[in-house]
């Protein structure tokens, strides 16, 4: 039986879902207090923590100039960059090529976090929340018997592993293809693959409507794991219980005597809500879903507007009046 998702997930020791949300109206000025919300001087700034697909990156998963002046000159002024994100490690080239390697990444939802200082094809997993091989299993299993038709994949620190049905949604093909409780079982083809943790389970169903597939899959697994969605299709992405991108950006700033109200997040997708809602301020993007925008203080405009790069720029202009230069 996996643990109860309120069970703080420990640290595994150190060891060597893509797209942008649909398009909504453009949103009012950056800072902007949610609505209802008191108008109130905010605490300085010490960390960044952005999303990458539908917020940080265009919809051509480029990084804008814009974004790279405005994420360098945020390092300058002392703000540490958390890219906070549901892509595997590996895929983490498309932001340490652009934006020469700023600080780290936290990955599969909160899975791991990764050192992107080396550059593209260098990074290193820092720390690993993994999801247990049983609770992966009782996940399929729970998964199979709601929604017939759901294919699987289980992503591991060393690539992606499909069933034979799951559809091309990656930027690889697998590395290998079977039954996900072949995938899973203790005793692997490949010794090498059998030792790398599980990050998370991803679950795929050709009929369901994306928010559809996820109420259906959380009121079946419960609190035995933490199912969310980053993308336009109803693909879910499970993770450990307690594991989000909240709660290991939390473990990451307690480590660094950084509190909530330090934290300035930028989301556009279900798999940010928990990130958003943790941080002091958050932005949603103006193509986030409806659940983010509630769930976030404050909106910005879009990704393709470079809605974080508009922020960051408020943020560093104000510390910069504010110290007098």
């Amino acid at each position: 039986m996996c643990a109860p998702a309120h069970a703080r997930a420990a640290w595994c020791g150190t060891i060597d879902g893509v797209t942008s949300a649909t398009p909504g109206p453009r949103a009012p000025a950056p800072f902007a207090p949610a609505a209802g919300s008191p108008a109130a001087p905010r605490p300085r700034c010490r960390l960044i923590a952005t999303d990458l697909d539908g917020t940080l990156l265009r919809d051509d998963k480029t990084v804008s100039d814009r974004t790279v002046a405005a994420l360098a000159a945020a390092e300058a002024a002392g703000i540490e960059v958390f890219f906070v994100t549901g892509r595997p490690a590996r895929w983490m080239d498309v932001v340490s090529a652009h934006v020469h390697g700023h600080g780290l990444a936290i990955c599969g939802n909160g899975a791991a976090v990764v050192d992107l200082h080396g550059g593209p094809g260098t990074h290193s997993f820092v720390k690993v929340r993994e999801l247990s091989r049983a609770c992966a299993l009782d996940v399929v299993r729970r998964l199979r018997a709601a929604a017939p038709g759901t294919s699987f994949a289980i992503e591991r620190t060393g690539g992606l592993h499909h069933e034979e049905t799951y559809p091309p949604l990656h930027m690889e093909p697998g590395e290998s293809v079977a039954p996900a409780e072949k995938l899973l079982a203790e005793t692997l083809a490949d010794p090498a693959v059998a030792e790398q943790p599980v990050l998370k389970v991803l679950a795929f169903h050709p009929g369901l409507a994306p928010d559809e597939f996820l109420v259906l899959a959380r009121a079946a697994i419960g609190d035995r794991a933490t199912v969310t969605r980053s993308s336009p299709s109803a693909l879910l992405e499970i993770s450990g219980p307690g594991i989000s991108k909240a709660s290991t950006l939390e473990l990451c700033c307690a480590e660094r005597g950084i509190t909530p109200e330090e934290v300035v997040a930028f989301g556009d997708m279900p798999n940010d809500i928990e990130m958003l809602a943790w941080a002091g301020t958050s932005y949603a993007m103006g193509n986030a879903h409806p659940d983010v925008i509630a769930a976030a203080s404050g909106r910005t405009v879009a990704n393709n507007d470079d809605g974080v790069a508009v922020v960051i720029e408020r943020i560093v202009a104000d510390r910069r009046a504010s110290d007098g230069a």
